[in-house]
């Protein structure tokens, strides 16, 4: 736990695309004594995303990336995480796929967070897909980032009930719910066992 003391945090950035309702819970988060991130850096593929007020309400720095050329992209966010001491990264509605050259200079470093239950519906409209399919259960995934998507190992999952009167819009609200409450605690158990 001496990671959690004083400066010990871990720098930390998030990667964002949207509302950034898991961002908020995890500045919330970092902002706990016991935390053991501290967040430094807001990196954002869009320049509309909502989610970027947060960095502003918490005076925490941002940065917007134009991802038309992917390889100069990272190559600019790899420099800023570099500049600013950054040696772990949560991933938080990012709709980029990061290159696995990109994924090897922070290897055992990136989390991210998936709405089902993985293996199940890597992807996109994974809501959709267990709707369609009469699934029983879903759920979110916290996993590692590896150069395959949503395949990194499994860090934590939370499984609840689909209701009879869910459609995808009610399933996501209720999902993200969960979401909001498990990264957190996925990224202190992560961080305690392995950085």
């Amino acid at each position: 736990m001496k990671k959690s003391i004083g400066n010990k945090k871990i720098k930390t950035a998030i990667f964002i695309s949207g509302r950034g309702s898991n961002l908020k819970n995890l500045i919330k988060f970092s902002n706990q004594i016991s935390s053991p991130i501290s967040i430094k850096l807001i990196v954002s593929n869009n320049k509309k995303a909502k989610g970027l007020r947060y960095a502003d309400q918490d005076n925490i720095e941002k940065k917007i990336i134009n991802f038309s050329n992917p390889i100069i992209a990272e190559k600019k966010i790899l420099s800023l995480l570099v500049k600013k001491k950054i040696k772990f990264i949560c991933l938080a509605g990012f709709m980029k796929i990061l290159s696995k050259k990109f994924i090897n200079n922070y290897k055992g470093k990136i989390l991210n967070i998936h709405p089902s239950l993985l293996p199940k519906y890597k992807g996109l409209n994974t809501h959709k897909r267990v709707i369609m399919n009469k699934e029983k259960f879903t759920g979110c995934t916290v996993h590692m980032v590896n150069s395959k998507l949503d395949s990194g190992k499994i860090i934590f999952q939370k499984k609840i009930k689909v209701l009879k009167n869910d459609n995808e819009k009610k399933l996501e609200k209720r999902l993200l719910n969960i979401e909001n409450r498990i990264y957190p605690i996925a990224t202190k158990k992560f961080i305690n066992f392995n950085l």
